[in-house]
């Protein structure tokens, strides 16, 4: 099983989103998908129309060792993607996990015993660089970076890479970038091309060459349990997830082909 990261510890990029909708596309493209959503928000299990009255068992579960990732993943109205949930409970893992020895160390774990049932597993890390997501980065083997095109973009990402270096030096040096993925790009706002341009300078070719573009039913999709493929499958923001989904899969591992 393949297992990407979606992480930035800025909030508001459009990581859930495009952790959604990138999921919604390679499922549509054949893979049998997991997204774990690793954020106490849950707004990813919210996006795919997971009530949380539904959520019995979650990755909070997963994490202090309750249950198996498969006893917990649960099926989505997408056909081959499911969902490890995430509740209310999952903002106590930090503070329950920290005097563990294997603290860093418990999704990872969790993945390696789970069955294969995936090809592919999203991990949807919270808007911070804690134990959740370091938990993420240490169980995944790549790593894909929203990036929102706006003014302090690349700050964030700055401190990222050095989290990034930092696990790979101490708990994964497999870990590797997979790519970066700009987000809210607003072709009328000077800005949006001004900072595409700096990152495009600093990292090359890490960035794909699709932009997501800010679009109103990428932001209407959520609240209504769906994905925005689904929602809107010819509106701007998903044509721009096909078109990264299809950059993903050229970029994963040559053993990875769709069932």
């Amino acid at each position: 099983m393949i297992r990407i990261a979606i992480a930035n510890q800025k909030g508001g990029v459009g990581k859930t989103t495009t952790a959604i909708n990138l999921a919604t596309a390679l499922a549509a493209s054949g893979f049998r998908v997991l997204l774990i959503d690793s954020d106490p928000q849950g707004n990813a299990s919210t996006g795919l129309g997971i009530e949380r009255d539904a959520r019995g068992r979650s990755t909070y579960q997963v994490l202090i060792g309750e249950c198996s990732v498969d006893e917990a993943a649960l099926s989505t109205r997408v056909p081959k993607l499911d969902l490890l949930p995430a509740t209310q409970d999952l903002a106590a893992a930090e503070v329950e996990l920290a005097d563990l020895d294997d603290r860093v160390r418990r999704l990872e774990i969790a993945l390696d015993a789970a069955p294969p049932r995936w090809d592919i597993c999203l991990i949807d890390c919270p808007p911070s660089l804690g134990l959740l997501t370091i938990n993420a980065l240490v169980a995944a083997k790549s790593l894909l970076v929203p990036l929102q095109c706006e003014f302090f973009a690349l700050e964030g990402m700055s401190q990222l890479l050095r989290t990034v270096e930092l696990v790979r030096g101490r708990f994964n040096p497999g870990l590797a970038i997979l790519g970066v993925a700009l987000t809210m790009f607003d072709r009328r706002n000077r800005l949006s091309e001004q900072v595409s341009d700096d990152v495009r300078a600093v990292v090359g070719k890490l960035v794909f060459d699709t932009v997501i573009p800010r679009n109103v039913r990428l932001s209407e999709a959520p609240s209504h349990g769906l994905p925005a493929l689904i929602y809107d499958h010819r509106c701007p923001g998903s044509e721009a997830y096909i078109a990264l989904a299809r950059e993903v899969i050229a970029r994963l591992p040559a053993p990875a082909v769709a069932a």
